[in-house]
C-alpha cells in the first residue's frame, strides 16, 4: 500500500533501496556488524516489526497513534481477562524506529523535486534538517517501551511513514477532486472528512496557521510524510515554485514565521487527525482480512468498511 502511494514512485523507492545495498557493500567486514539489514528491504526505516513471537494468529490487535506504558499494561489485561491481543501497532515510531526516523526524511526531496525545486537545493535543505532530527532523538530511551512488551510477551509493530504516505496520498486526491478556490473552502472541505470532524469536537480540528481564509487556494501542496517537519528554508524554495497553500499535520512557529514572509496560507489539518486517517486506512485492510481493531491511544477509529454498510 504505502509502497504504490510513495511520492518517489515505485522505482524512485526501487533505487532508494538499491542505494543501500551498495553502502552495505562497500562497507569493509568489520563495519558490516553495525549495518540496519532491514533497510535491505524496507525502505521506511522508521517502521518496524519489534517483537514477533513467529507463531501468533493475529484475530484482535490492539492499536493507537502513541503507545506507551499503559498501553502494554492495557493489552497484557485484556489477555487476562479473555480478550487476547495478538499485536499491537503503534503509529509513531519507537526502539530502532525512532533512531531511524531520520532516514526517511528522504521522501520530501523528491517531494520537493516534483515542484520545481532544483536537487541540489531540495538535498541541501534536507541534509541540515536530517541532521537537527538524528541529535534529537538520539538521547531517547529508545527501547524502554520494547523491554516492557517483550517482558510480557507481546507482539509489537509500528508504522510510521507507511500510513502517512496513505494520507498524503488520499488528502492529496480528495482536495483534487473538491477543487476549493478559496482557503476557508478548504477548511469546509476538510471537515467532511470523519476523522477532521470529530477532532473539531474534540477543540483540535483544521486550522489556518497563516493566510487568509479569503484567499484562493492556488496551488497547493500536502505536507504530510517525510518522517517529521522540513527546514524552515523549504517555505521560501516551494513558494518560489508556485505553491500558494500548503496543508500539513504539525508546523513549528519559526516555519510559520517563514511561511509568513513568503505570503503562503498555512492550513494545519491536525496532527493526531491526521495520522488517525493514515492509520484508518491501513487498519481497514486489516479489517477487510476479519482482524478486530480495538482502538486506543489517541487513535480516532473510523471503519470506513462500516460506514458503507449503514448507508
Amino acid at each position: 500500500m504505502a509502497i504504490a502511494v510513495d511520492p518517489r514512485g515505485v522505482k524512485g523507492v526501487q533505487e532508494y533501496l538499491k542505494g543501500f545495498k551498495k553502502d552495505f557493500d562497500d562497507l569493509k567486514t568489520k563495519e558490516k556488524e553495525y549495518f540496519d539489514m532491514d533497510c535491505l528491504t524496507n525502505p521506511y526505516s522508521d517502521c518496524r516489526i519489534h517483537l514477533d513471537d513467529g507463531k501468533t494468529n493475529v484475530k484482535r490487535v490492539l492499536t493507537g497513534i502513541d503507545i506507551g506504558d499503559g498501553e502494554i499494561l492495557l493489552a497484557s489485561q485484556l489477555n487476562e481477562r479473555g480478550k487476547p491481543i495478538d499485536l499491537i501497532v503503534a503509529h509513531h515510531p519507537i526502539g530502532k524506529a525512532l533512531a531511524g526516523l531520520h532516514s526517511v526524511m528522504d521522501l520530501f526531496v523528491s517531494i520537493m523535486v516534483k515542484i520545481g525545486v532544483p536537487v541540489h537545493v531540495a538535498e541541501e535543505i534536507t541534509d541540515e534538517r536530517v541532521k537537527e532530527v538524528v541529535r534529537s532523538v538520539h538521547p531517547a530511551n529508545h527501547y524502554k517501551l520494547i523491554d516492557l512488551a517483550r517482558a510480557l510477551k507481546i507482539n509489537l509493530i509500528n508504522t510510521h511513514t507507511i500510513t502517512d504516505n496513505l494520507v498524503n496520498d488520499y488528502l492529496r486526491k480528495y482536495i483534487e477532486k473538491r477543487k476549493p478556490r478559496a482557503v476557508g473552502d478548504l477548511m469546509e472541505i476538510l471537515l467532511e472528512i470523519p476523522e477532521y470532524h470529530e477532532a473539531k469536537k474534540r477543540g483540535a480540528g483544521p486550522s489556518l496557521f497563516a493566510g487568509n481564509p479569503k484567499h484562493q487556494v492556488g496551488k497547493f501542496l500536502v505536507d504530510m510524510t517525510g518522517g517529521t517537519n522540513p527546514s524552515d528554508k523549504v517555505y521560501k524554495e516551494i513558494s518560489r515554485c508556485g505553491i500558494s497553500t500548503i496543508i500539513g499535520m504539525h508546523i513549528k512557529d519559526t516555519a510559520r514565521d517563514k511561511a509568513n514572509e513568503h505570503h503562503m496560507n498555512i492550513v494545519i489539518a491536525g496532527h493526531i487527525a491526521s495520522d488517525s486517517l493514515g492509520m484508518n486506512l491501513f487498519l481497514d485492510e486489516l479489517e477487510k482480512k476479519g482482524v478486530e481493531i480495538v482502538p486506543c491511544g489517541g487513535l480516532i477509529r473510523v471503519s470506513r468498511a462500516e460506514r458503507k454498510q449503514k448507508r
